[in-house]
C-alpha cells in the first residue's frame, strides 16, 4: 500500500511538470511507467541508503562524547533524520523526479533547521553536530568522514547571469569537501571552484572562498578581547 501511495505522489508529480512543459496528454501513461519504475529503483536503493545511514551513525557515535548510545542518535539526533531524509530525497534528485525531493529537504529543513538540498553529493560516515543554522547547497560534494558543526555554510559565491539578467542554472556553485575533513561552528565556504583538500580542519567563523591544500588547518587570528 505504502509503495502504491508513493507511486501516485511520483506520478503527480511527474505529471505537473508536464503540465507546466505545455506537453501534458491526458491518456499519456509515461508518467505512471515513469513512478512505477522510480518506486522500484527507490526500493532497490534503499538496503544501500540503511548500509550509509549506519555509518553516519557510527560517525555520530564515536564523534561525539555525549553520545551514550547508538540508540539515542537514531532517536534524537536532529542531524540524523535531517541526513536521513537527505539520503532518500538523493535518490529521487538523481531519478529526476520533481517537487518531492525538495519538499522533502524542506520539511527536514523545518523540523531540524538543518538545510541541504537534495541535490548535494554526501560520502559515508557524515556527522553534523547540533546542526542549527547549517546551510548545504545544490551542487555541493562531500566526501567520506566529513564532520560539520552548527551554523557552516557550503554556498555558491555569485551566480552568473544570463543575457536576460536571470541566474544561469546547472553549474557547479557550491564547494568541494574531501574526505576527512572537520569543519567548526560558523564556517562560510563558497564557490564552486573552492576544493577544501583531504583531512584539512576548518575553524569556526573562517570565511572561505579559495580552496586550501589537504592537511591544511585554517582559522582566524585570536581577536583582542577587551571587558570593561
Amino acid at each position: 500500500m505504502a509503495s502504491l501511495e508513493l507511486s501516485d505522489l511520483i506520478e503527480s508529480a511527474l505529471k505537473y511538470r508536464c503540465k507546466d512543459m505545455e506537453n501534458h496528454d491526458p491518456g499519456c501513461t509515461k508518467c505512471r511507467d515513469k513512478a512505477n519504475e522510480t518506486v522500484i529503483s527507490l526500493i532497490s536503493q534503499l538496503p544501500t541508503i540503511r548500509e550509509t545511514l549506519h555509518t553516519d551513525i557510527e560517525a555520530a557515535f564515536d564523534g561525539d562524547p555525549a553520545a551514550l548510545s547508538k540508540e539515542e542518535i537514531l532517536l534524537s539526533y536532529p542531524s540524523i533524520e535531517a541526513v536521513s531524509v537527505y539520503r532518500i530525497a538523493h535518490v529521487l534528485y538523481e531519478l529526476e523526479i520533481p517537487l518531492i525531493p525538495r519538499i522533502m529537504a524542506e520539511f527536514a529543513h523545518k523540523k531540524t533547521g538543518i538545510d541541504i538540498h537534495p541535490g548535494a553529493k554526501i560520502g559515508e560516515s557524515f556527522f553534523i553536530d547540533h546542526g542549527t543554522g547549517v546551510v548545504i547547497g545544490e551542487t555541493c560534494t562531500i566526501g567520506k568522514k566529513v564532520k560539520i558543526y552548527q551554523g557552516v555554510t557550503l554556498g555558491a559565491k555569485s551566480f552568473p547571469l544570463d543575457e536576460n539578467g536571470n541566474p544561469i542554472k546547472g553549474i557547479k556553485r557550491h564547494p568541494n569537501i574531501e574526505d576527512g575533513v572537520v569543519i567548526y561552528a560558523g564556517a562560510t565556504i563558497l564557490g564552486g571552484d573552492t576544493t577544501i583538500g583531504h583531512d584539512s580542519v576548518i575553524g569556526g567563523n573562517v570565511w572561505l572562498t579559495h580552496s586550501v591544500p589537504p592537511l591544511s588547518t585554517v582559522y582566524n587570528a585570536q581577536p583582542s578581547l577587551i571587558i570593561k
